[in-house]
């Protein structure tokens, strides 16, 4: 039978999906010394990782090419798509927030604010829920730079500690909301092979369980 191929964003998530693993027992040595592979097995074969940018493990997983996949659910409120979002894995901790410079009032007044983002349907999606009219700008760098330079009114971005906010003269104006590295497969999959993906997805859960 073929193997489980399971896709991975390449970085962070893809080392800690990779020590969750080795915890369920798998050899993932592979995976440890890939060098330039992009493929690979890991156990006795009966998993194939695959290593990839963020939105392309949603696009994996969406067409079946892959059976399941590792991504933070920025992505997937962004890129969105059809599959299932089974579990929440509980590393790769952030959120997103609403940030502009210290002492701004986002939301006082009736002038329509410009804001900058990587993430323009998170935004899009945040104010309409205020029914607020914006100007939306995309920046695909430092988003800090844009009420700095005074492109943007805010910025809506992925926070962690916030520190480059802070050194950039910006502070949070409200947390939209958490995220984390959640476990996705595809619908067919669930289907076709759903005794091998349930026995998978339940190593996995109890793996979550055991570190809350």
């Amino acid at each position: 039978m073929k193997p489980i191929r399971m896709a991975l964003t390449k970085g962070r998530l893809e080392d800690k999906t990779i020590e969750m693993l080795e915890r369920l027992g798998y050899d993932c040595t592979s995976v440890r010394e890939k060098g330039r592979k992009l493929i690979m097995p890991i156990g006795d074969g009966s998993i194939e990782i695959v290593l990839a940018k963020a939105a392309d493990v949603v696009t994996y997983v969406e067409t079946g090419v892959c059976d399941m996949g590792v991504v933070g659910k920025d992505t997937i409120m962004e890129k969105g798509g059809t599959f299932y979002e089974i579990a929440d894995l509980g590393f790769g901790k952030c959120r997103f927030a609403l940030a502009a410079l210290k002492g701004a009032d986002v939301y006082r007044g009736y002038k329509t604010r410009t804001i900058a983002s990587k993430y323009m349907n998170v935004a899009k999606a945040f104010f309409e829920s205020k029914n607020m009219d914006i100007n939306l700008v995309k920046i695909e760098g430092s988003l800090e730079l844009a009420p700095v330079l005074g492109l943007a009114d805010a910025i809506v971005d992925i926070v962690e500690t916030g520190t480059t906010l802070r050194e950039n003269g910006l502070e949070v104006k409200e947390n939209i909301c958490d995220i984390s590295a959640r476990l996705i497969v595809n619908i067919a999959s669930m289907k076709l092979r759903k005794n091998e993906i349930e026995k998978l997805i339940e190593k996995i859960e109890q793996d979550v369980k055991s570190r809350e």
